[in-house]
């Protein structure tokens, strides 16, 4: 419509350039790109000027990710109307859209000659300050870009043009970039410092920061002491003090004996000042009538903690950590941060404390008369809050984990009736907020995945999925739930509930990077290929919308003189293309595209161009990979022995990266097998290294000797077997592929590429031992794919004595069973391209020879046509066990599962999911038929 009407507009005035604007962004978004940026090049060149043309032109290239153009456009805008204010800040922003730091400052220059307004000229300095950020060498930063933005801040600082707190920010981070430290206390304690009064005690916290920089310790510790004087809540501070206090010990630093300790006022130097400081503000908060603040008890028992790792021996003057403890509990026990408070703190307890310790908090306790079950429950949510703090508290002890297997059933026992107990609190609350109970529902579901874990009884799994979906059915929005659930479902080997328990999650912009793993590392090779490519999709769709956000968000900070955020910004962006997941779901989904496309919808070749994948390039940075997963999502309350440690930490990385370094050079490899020419065979090696195949054969010998190398990393970190936490980073596919023999199998097809190229250049005529070689390697293939799917053979899903198991292993093995086939097939297909023409001259010069031309075939020809058939073979083979899995699986009858001996809620939200899992399998198993059917038809096209 909105093209018709420009059309109609364009027949009157031909020459209207916002119309042929506006139709071009028409075409643009109906998918014409090609037409709309012909009709708007047509326009720019003509440099128009008029604001309509200029702003819809800005619109269409941002859509087209040509913001470089932007500029262009109102460089000529510019020359043509000098003086326009308008225009030149129209300019200014478009340079920062593309980053030219330079131009940027120019611009802004520019800009303050015509209209001498103060944010220009500091869009001008803050260029400036973004080179020596962006420049790669640091002494160019130190020696010309940051002094050259210093002298002209205090340029204007002499003439006393400084008006805004934003041109104090800026000159306080060019000295602090400098290393100007006294020179930056000195702008925050003097005049200008007082226009800092957007954030509260901003002052305050640049003084404390610019001090522990430059070690001077007495100060830090008289500011420390005077802001906690003036609010003893105020936790940031009290690490300050208590490492100046420290400090000030090391240094045996004593006060003059004249004068004041320091600017700051009176310092405390020693540990009986700093003990009597923190009492003092405990016994203001005794005394008081109104409720009591946390911060001075906790600086208590950080201080103990402090001490005790120095052995000083007047730790003792605070009193017992035990007895402070429940004293804390007793005031602050009915927060929900208490737990929180008191973990951190739990390793001031000697072992032997540990069961006094819960005893003495469970006598603070109130609760009611014991029921028929024997439970005494709490009557209000205070109580509640407590009883529920003292269970977080135990299990953080290890007392959980200590109980033998009745002690654990009934401990859960206990758990799940306080939670149905609880639930009364709750019953006119919203869909949207959360039961007070919850986290009995959740501490039950982890001790039901502690005896699963020590048992291998898989019926405490399906309890603790059913005692998880009724705490979700009361409590609709608790993430903590989905995310449980979600990644016990993985476990089991059903993706399809995960797909909307993480839908439901409703993740919003940076958590697709931080939990999007969860859903990825699982779709695919638990066989969900259309689920996967979704997941996939959540997750691209954010990184590649970042680019164009982040541009916005520094265009907004320099219209707001929010200068410090700028490099914040870029750093954000940095960290994102940097980020493991982005790298992982990148090359996941090309792989996932060929395996679902390649020579079914179109030729790899074609599916390889249309995702502009190059051998040669690898876009993935090795050297400054983030890892931005958050593996502490979940919310755990075990013990530090069980806890995820910074170790786990690397070597998930390393396992992580390897496997994704395996992927990348798999995807390259394929991209290297569909650009090597099938062109007409080159006797003549000097003219094919002319046409550039020895070129690619360099290309492909380097790729296939890292793919090696890295093969024989893999197997190191395999042979580790590391186990991470339940509820820590997921393990890679790695070792599961090694085992199956999936990885050394695609290896191996790929380098026939090697052989075949051998092959083309040197034909068929006098190659016999070549020939012979490339046949063993065929046999040996389908050696490996036997074993793979014979490693699949087996029941997936189950029922023994009326109980349901689940055998996800064998449906991870089918997958990469589909995958190595694909590899195989094209790999084939590669053969194929070679083989035919070499076939077709050696019939020409046979019947050039008169010979009869029906001589025996060529050794590879046979081996080849062997290989093809036993392809189909094995494709069969596998089609009949995943039918024959479908049948079993869909006759299983869950309905005779004895669940009689749970209550009937209990066994319905059971049966709920073994019937999830049970669908799920089945559309595994679907997929995974589907695609294997899609290539057996493939095989049709081998035939030479």
């Amino acid at each position: 419509m909105a093209i018709q009407q420009a059309d109609k507009l364009l027949k009157k005035h031909k020459d209207l350039h916002c119309a042929k604007v506006l139709k071009a962004i028409g075409l643009q978004r109906t998918g014409k790109q090609d037409e709309a940026f012909t009709l708007a090049q047509e326009v720019a060149t003509l440099e128009p000027t008029d604001d309509n043309s200029l702003q819809a032109l800005t619109i269409l290239y941002r859509e087209m990710h040509r913001p470089e153009l932007v500029a262009k456009l109102y460089e000529a805008a510019v020359k043509k109307v000098p003086l326009s204010e308008e225009y030149h800040s129209h300019l200014f922003m478009a340079y920062a859209r593309v980053g030219e730091y330079k131009k940027m400052q120019q611009a802004g220059m520019a800009l303050y000659k015509i209209v001498p307004k103060n944010p220009y000229y500091f869009w001008s300095v803050m260029s400036l300050v973004m080179q020596a950020i962006s420049a790669q060498d640091e002494k160019l930063a130190q020696t010309m870009f940051l002094p050259l933005a210093e002298r002209m801040v205090e340029k204007m600082v002499k003439e006393e043009k400084i008006e805004a707190e934003a041109e104090v920010q800026l000159y306080f981070m060019i000295l602090e970039r400098l290393g100007k430290c006294v020179e930056a206390l000195d702008v925050i304690r003097g005049p200008l410092g007082e226009k800092l009064t957007s954030e509260l005690q901003s002052r305050e916290n640049k003084c404390m920061m610019l001090y522990q920089r430059l070690q001077r310790w007495p100060e830090c510790n008289a500011l420390a002491h005077k802001l906690l004087l003036k609010n003893p809540d105020d936790w940031q501070f009290y690490p300050s003090y208590f490492d100046s206090l420290f400090h000030l010990i090391d240094q045996s630093w004593s006060p003059p004996e004249e004068g004041e300790h320091c600017p700051e006022g009176a310092v405390h130097h020693t540990v009986a000042e700093v003990v009597r400081f923190v009492e003092e503000r405990i016994k203001g908060e005794d005394g008081k009538e109104s409720r009591s603040l946390r911060g001075p008890y906790l600086a208590r028992l950080e201080l103990i903690h402090r001490l005790r790792e120095r052995g000083c021996p007047e730790e003792s003057l605070l009193g017992d950590p035990l007895e402070l403890m429940v004293q804390f509990f007793g005031k602050f026990g009915d927060k929900p941060c208490c737990i929180t408070d008191l973990k951190i703190y739990l390793h001031l307890l000697s072992p032997d404390q540990h069961v006094q310790f819960v005893n003495r908090l469970s006598e603070a306790v109130p609760l009611g008369e014991r029921g028929e079950e024997g439970f005494a429950f709490p009557d209000d949510t205070k109580a509640l809050q407590r009883h529920l703090c003292v269970c977080q508290l135990s299990r953080a002890l290890g007392l959980h984990h200590a109980l033998d297997v009745d002690g654990k059933l009934r401990l859960i026992a206990e758990l799940k009736a306080h939670y149905r107990h609880g639930l009364k609190f709750g019953k006119n609350a919203l869909k949207t907020e959360l039961q007070f109970s919850d986290m009995y529902c959740l501490m039950a579901a982890h001790v039901y995945i502690d005896l699963w874990k020590e048992t291998g009884d898989e019926n405490m799994v399906w309890q603790g999925l059913g005692v998880l979906q009724e705490g979700l059915s009361h409590s609709a929005s608790n993430a903590q739930f989905k995310l449980l659930l979600l990644l016990l479902y993985c476990h089991l080997g059903a993706f399809e509930p995960v797909v909307d328990l993480y839908s439901s999650l409703d993740a919003k912009h940076v958590q697709h990077d931080t939990i999007g793993f969860l859903l990825t590392r699982y779709a695919e090779s638990l066989g969900q290929f259309a689920a996967a490519s979704q997941s996939c999709n959540f997750s691209l769709r954010f990184f590649h919308s970042n680019q164009k956000d982040t541009s916005e968000y520094i265009i907004q900070a320099y219209k707001y003189g929010a200068f410090e955020k700028i490099p914040e910004f870029i750093a954000l962006r940095n960290r994102l293309n940097q980020s493991l997941h982005f790298a992982q779901v990148r090359t996941e989904r090309m792989l996932l595209d060929l395996f679902l496309e390649a020579d079914i919808v179109l030729s790899l070749e074609e599916s390889v161009k249309a995702m502009s994948l190059s051998a040669e390039e690898d876009d993935i940075p090795w050297d400054n990979m983030r890892d931005n997963r958050d593996l502490t999502v979940f919310t755990s309350w075990d013990p530090k022995d069980r806890e995820l440690t910074a170790e786990h930490r690397r070597q998930s990385l390393e396992e992580e990266s390897v496997w994704l370094r395996i992927r990348s050079l798999t995807l390259r490899l394929l991209a290297s097998l569909a650009g090597s020419g099938h062109a007409p065979s080159q006797q003549n090696s000097e003219i094919a290294n002319e046409n550039g195949v020895g070129d690619k054969s360099s290309i492909l010998s380097g790729l296939l000797s890292q793919l090696n190398q890295t093969l024989q990393t893999a197997n190191q970190i395999a042979e580790k077997r590391i186990q991470y936490p339940f509820l820590g980073p997921p393990s890679t596919r790695l070792a599961p592929a090694l085992s199956s023999g999936s990885c050394q199998c695609q290896a191996a097809a790929l380098q026939l590429s090697v052989h075949l190229q051998e092959l083309e250049t040197v034909g068929l005529d006098e190659s016999t031992e070549l020939q012979t070689q490339i046949c063993n390697a065929f046999k040996s293939l389908v050696v490996q794919l036997q074993e793979i799917l014979n490693k699949c053979k087996g029941d997936l899903l189950d029922m023994k004595e009326g109980k349901l198991k689940t055998w996800s292993s064998l449906l991870e093995n089918l997958i990469f069973f589909v995958e190595t086939v694909c590899i195989v097939l094209w790999m084939a297909s590669h053969c194929a391209k070679i083989l035919r023409p070499l076939k077709t001259s050696l019939q020409k010069k046979k019947k050039k020879k008169k010979k009869d031309a029906n001589t025996a075939q060529p050794v590879v020809v046979c081996g080849f046509q062997e290989l093809t058939g036993s392809l189909q073979d094995l494709l069969t083979q596998a089609l009949e066990y995943i039918k024959g899995q479908e049948t079993g699986i869909t006759a299983l009858k869950l309905a005779s599962l004895s669940l009689d001996e749970y209550p009937q809620d209990e066994a319905s939200f059971m049966k709920a999911a073994m019937d999830k899992v049970q669908s799920s399998y089945l559309r595994s198993l679907q997929e995974a038929g589907d695609l294997l059917k899609k290539r057996a038809e493939t095989i049709k096209n081998l035939k030479i």
